[in-house]
């Protein structure tokens, strides 16, 4: 990490963002769905169409709607409980816009795509907090060298 930008705010979100995505066709089981969150320790699944553009994201807590709606062990379809038309990053935009962005919309993943659709990653409010605790570290460090 330490090619970033930690003196000011123009780290990008491709610098710190989980890639590739994991994503899943909009037919898939919320089951399987939450599945492939627990086996890759993510919180949040894209969906997408045949072409491999976004439609749409599943984040855990759709699935613990899922649960609360009895909509798990039936294989109810990821659609039924996506978020439509995510709000979405490119890769370039700034980690001071991003977080703006997650804070004001409160959400806790943001697609990052390119080409309007086409996701490449994701930003989750895991990696901005890994970032800051590497940020503290070397702040800390820079305080007992000097």
């Amino acid at each position: 990490m330490s090619d970033l930008s930690y003196g000011n705010f123009l780290t990008r979100v491709k610098d710190l963002m989980s890639s590739p995505p994991i994503t899943a066709s909009k037919e898939v089981c919320i089951d399987e769905l939450a599945n492939l969150m627990y086996q890759n320790r993510i919180g949040s699944v894209l969906i997408v169409d045949k072409e491999g553009n976004l439609e749409g994201i599943v984040t855990e807590r759709d699935i613990i709607y899922a649960v609360a709606k009895k909509k798990v062990g039936k294989c109810f379809p990821a659609y039924t409980i996506m978020t439509e038309d995510p709000i979405t990053v490119g890769p370039d935009t700034t980690l001071f816009e991003a977080v703006k962005l997650m804070r004001t919309n409160r959400i806790r993943h943001l697609p990052v795509v390119i080409e309007g659709k086409k996701p490449v990653g994701m930003l989750s409010l895991r990696d901005i907090l890994n970032f800051i605790t590497s940020v503290m570290n070397m702040l800390r460090e820079a305080r007992h060298e000097g």
